[in-house]
């Protein structure tokens, strides 16, 4: 687009543009050290850092003007607000030149990068999808903007802390198909109850045309009440016999990795999954539900299903080192939901004579007046998977998982801080142990991981 062009989509104006025809023909980048020559460089306002103060340096980067909100000297577009006119410029690319897109929205209290990353690769044609989690009213335009005149999907990882989040998101990028994973207990301290994390999640179907698809999943106690909530298609899938589109004969290898048969009206096929964990199997079928859509036979959904990789980091990133160890890094966030799904796939990564399986867990976030109960019900569930270890880091919230492995006549071992457990670990682990690594975001727990990966100041234990 020309910055003329541009200037008009977002309501601003031009300062210090010699050429007013210039044209932006990369994508937009926050971050002036991300800048290539032809993009556009969006100046926002953070909580430590402004934008405006390196504008200068994504222009001599080649950035060919900067969304600013008061003239600083370069070639720029003048705007009240950065984070709205950018909004509204994501908004007007899905009418030219992505109006042949089709957008695949994804939400969800858990499983939303796992699920768009399976989708983004079992769809056929040119894809472009939501890097990392970049799923917020900043993440989504830029997203939008790595898309050209050949896309063919776009696959948007929506996230939400408040009611009305999803609402502004879908008002950026109308979904022709939205997918929900699930109704859980992530920020529920934000929302204050499920019910408010139900109404918040359903407002992606509420954004459907009549010809537009619901995708949801069926083993979810909300599905009920939120399909009533679209005019558009409702297709379910799961565990369920009910389900659309659903998995049968479920088994997990000694990777922790699920096969099992692809189910829908038209058929069914073999899927071999290639990341770790059970909760795969339903971010899977997501995808089979989505592909379905796209007018993929059953027997190609599961090809490609069996050959989709992990693609975003620290999402149960499984690593052997040289001498035998394997380090299962989850620590990306974690919430009850995810917890006791990486629990139950460390579990069913060991069980020969020389395996040993070893829980190395750290608080979770935003759980508000059920902290206390969540982080015992962990622990709980942490004792009953018969793990050989459980090593618990950090204050208050490690101490009440303490209490939960307890009481369900378990034992754990509670440390202060990462550097403790880290110096335990490299005098302990030793061939064959596989070790699960997961907290809660701001932990910063996968700094753990990656120390453990590196090479090792002490010999391996024996």
């Amino acid at each position: 687009m020309s910055l003329t062009s541009i200037a008009a989509v977002v309501g601003g104006r031009l300062a210090n543009v010699l050429d007013r025809k210039a044209q932006v023909t990369q994508p937009a980048r926050v971050d002036s050290r991300e800048i290539v020559p032809g993009a556009l460089f969006v100046a926002l306002k953070g909580q430590y850092t402004d934008g405006h103060d390196y504008v200068e340096a994504a222009i001599a980067g080649g950035a060919v003007a900067a969304l600013v909100t008061r003239p600083v000297g370069f070639p720029a577009i003048v705007v009240e607000d950065v984070l709205t006119a950018f909004a509204r410029l994501g908004r007007a690319l899905l009418h030219d030149p992505l109006a042949t897109a089709t957008v695949v929205a994804v939400t969800g209290s858990a499983g939303k990068t796992s699920t768009k990353d399976f989708i983004a690769q079992v769809l056929p044609g040119t894809v472009v999808c939501t890097p990392q989690s970049f799923n917020n009213e900043t993440g989504l335009p830029l997203t939008i903007t790595l898309g050209d005149k050949t896309t063919d999907y776009l696959v948007l990882e929506m996230g939400a802390r408040h009611i009305g989040d999803i609402r502004d998101l879908t008002w950026i990028a109308p979904p022709d198909i939205s997918v929900i994973t699930n109704v859980g207990t992530a920020h529920l301290g934000e929302f204050g109850s499920r019910q408010n994390i139900a109404q918040a999640t359903g407002e992606i179907v509420e954004a459907l045309q009549p010809d537009g698809l619901a995708v949801l999943n069926a083993d979810d106690d909300f599905t009920a009440a939120i399909r009533l909530r679209t005019r558009g298609r409702v297709v379910t899938y799961g565990l369920s016999e009910q389900a659309t589109v659903r998995a049968v004969d479920v088994t997990t290898d000694g990777q922790g990795r699920a096969s099992y048969t692809l189910t829908a009206p038209e058929g069914s096929a073999p899927v071999h999954l290639q990341s770790a964990g059970d909760v795969q199997v339903p971010n899977s079928l997501a995808a089979a539900a989505v592909a379905r859509e796209a007018g993929l036979r059953v027997q190609e959904s599961a090809a490609r299903l069996s050959q989709a990789l992990p693609r975003s980091r620290w999402r149960m990133e499984t690593t052997t080192r040289a001498d035998g160890v394997t380090i299962v890094n989850d620590a990306y966030n974690a919430n009850p939901h995810s917890m006791r799904h990486a629990l139950n796939a460390l579990a069913s990564m060991t069980g020969g004579r020389d395996q040993r399986s070893i829980a190395v867990l750290g608080r979770m976030n935003e759980l508000g007046d059920d902290a206390r109960t969540s982080h015992e019900e962990i622990g709980r569930h942490a004792a009953e998977r018969d793990l050989d270890q459980i090593i618990l880091v950090g204050e208050d919230e490690a101490g009440w998982m303490q209490d939960g492995v307890r009481s369900s006549g378990g034992t754990a071992l509670h440390l202060p801080d990462q550097d403790t457990a880290l110096d335990l670990l490299r005098n302990t682990l030793r061939s064959g142990d596989v070790v699960l690594i997961k907290a809660g975001r701001d932990v910063q727990l996968q700094q753990l991981a990656d120390a453990l990966l590196q090479p090792s100041p002490h010999p391996t234990g024996a």
